[in-house]
């Protein structure tokens, strides 16, 4: 075993279907430069890969821009219009990693996200949240075993071309041009 795989207890090298159940694709960003609007996607799918190395890991992923939820169906279906998601021409987003790296005492997940036909660079910080078995299928250590990982990053949405840069009365922005994301994952080991 590599001094990688010791540091993370549990860890299982194999490939893994993401949970949609026991996970969360979510976002937040700046509205009237006094608050910030929270909202996720219901709809994902995804695969990673532990590699015997962790830093041959991977991931791909896809986001049904359709299922997008910011607790307001007004919003949600402006939100989807042709101004910003315009999720008629363009259903999904993807993410696609091109590789691991160390960062301090955790990990950088960088890879390509394309929103709305673009795709651009973005890194995601990475924790591992753990391995172990599924308490459900106990008969088998690794029958159904579980990963956990917790992956943040930030996007500029002028970047996709997502939304403009209006302003409201006074200066500032309507809408802020980052957006937070906070992607919590649950994944099960395929067999």
């Amino acid at each position: 075993m590599t001094a990688q795989l010791v540091e993370i207890p549990g860890y299982v090298a194999g490939t893994w279907t993401i949970d949609p159940v026991h996970s969360s694709v979510g976002f937040a960003i700046r509205h009237l430069m006094v608050s910030k609007v929270r909202g996720r996607f219901a709809e994902f799918e995804g695969t990673i890969v532990t590699g015997e190395d962790v830093l041959d890991s991977s991931v791909t992923a896809t986001i049904d821009l359709a299922s997008v939820d910011t607790g307001n169906a007004q919003r949600d279906e402006h939100v989807k219009a042709a101004d910003f998601l315009e999720v008629e021409k363009y259903p999904s987003m993807t993410y696609r990693s091109t590789g691991l790296r160390r960062e301090g005492d955790g990990f950088v997940l960088d890879g390509e996200l394309t929103l709305r036909g673009v795709t651009r660079q973005v890194p995601l910080r990475l924790e591992v949240g753990g391995f172990g078995p599924d308490p459900f299928l106990q008969d088998d250590p690794f029958r159904g075993a579980r990963a956990g990982f917790t992956a943040t990053g930030e996007i500029n949405r002028l970047d996709f071309g997502v939304g403009d840069d209006g302003t409201i009365p006074g200066g500032g922005l309507a809408l802020g041009e980052k957006v937070q994301l906070v992607l919590e994952i649950e994944a099960s080991l395929q067999v």
